[in-house]
């Protein structure tokens, strides 16, 4: 895994175990599941919107943005991003015609 995801999946960790005062992420993890999927949601529209534009810098600030908050609900999830790039690994190689097709079985 990169290292800033590592760091970061590592931060977040910790963040479950402190007082939601001092923290945006523990603040979200103490609101609840709805808090952080409504969260993702908005980061995803967001994103949409600025591709929509063409604005690189915005685009970049979006998926960040995105990123941040999904690697939030693995964690509430109690799953790291390895799960997820190990499920883009498997995925490698199988065109998405075919990958998806597997799932439907």
């Amino acid at each position: 895994m990169n290292d800033v995801l590592q760091q970061l999946a590592n931060i977040l960790e910790q963040r479950k175990q402190e007082p939601a005062e001092k923290s945006y992420v523990a603040s979200l993890y103490s609101k609840g599941l709805d808090t952080i999927l409504k969260k993702v949601g908005e980061e995803a529209t967001e994103l949409v919107i600025a591709g929509k534009g063409g604005d690189q810098a915005q685009i970049i600030y979006e998926t960040a943005d995105l990123w941040f908050h999904t690697l939030v609900l693995l964690a509430q999830q109690n799953l790291s991003p390895d799960d997820v790039l190990n499920e883009l690994e498997r995925r490698f190689g199988l065109s998405g015609l075919e990958e998806k097709a597997r799932r439907k079985s």
